[in-house]
């Protein structure tokens, strides 16, 4: 069925968003210190050679994806490529896993086989408590792996498992996940001020 609507979209409706997700990025402002503390731990991590792991799912999972993208390519300026890796890119590990193993083990299994001590695994759930996300948490953890969480603003279960918690101040997935991508703009930009 297709929803057919005779009216014009609401200005009001563009207003209120651009309104919450302006309250929302002031609010960010709490989070400078955890943001700085995580772009070092990145910085940390890929000048002594490792990797920065990323996973989450549905918008997360681009998140995750455009993070990665930002550090293995370029963000601001023209450097050597980060290491850094999207784990929910390869279609056949995630659905060869999910059938063998399942949906809960398409992340944990990926870092238990590329992730080394040293190495970051940055988690994203805007509920946390997606158990895929979870478990890489807990297989990262088993591995050394540095882990940085980002949620929304209760957390989850996610909040307690992580090195560093970054919980964006809103329980609106929408504006959660505008804040992640923020959150993670400018852990790049601070990791390349570091490394370059």
């Amino acid at each position: 069925m297709v929803c057919i609507v005779d009216s014009q979209p609401s200005g009001a409706t563009v207003l209120a968003a651009l309104d919450e997700h302006f309250a929302m990025a002031l609010k960010m402002r709490d989070l400078q210190l955890e943001i700085v503390q995580a772009a070092s731990v990145v910085a940390k991590s890929l000048a002594q050679g490792g990797k920065v792991l990323l996973c989450g799912n549905g918008g997360s999972a681009a998140d995750a994806q455009h993070i990665a993208a930002e550090l293995a390519g370029r963000f601001l300026r023209d450097r050597k490529p980060l290491a850094a890796e999207a784990l929910t890119v390869n279609t056949s590990v995630l659905t060869a896993v999910g059938n063998d193993y399942g949906f809960e083990e398409i992340f944990a299994r990926q870092v238990v086989a590329s992730g080394r001590p040293g190495d970051v695994l940055i988690a994203i759930s805007t509920s946390g408590n997606s158990p895929n996300v979870l478990r890489a948490i807990e297989a990262g953890k088993q591995q050394g792996i540095k882990i940085i969480g980002m949620a929304g603003l209760k957390g989850g279960k996610l909040k307690d498992l992580c090195d560093l918690c970054l919980s964006a101040p809103s329980d609106s997935t929408s504006r959660i996940q505008e804040m992640h991508i923020l959150m993670g703009h400018i852990i790049c930009q601070l990791v390349e001020d570091e490394l370059c």
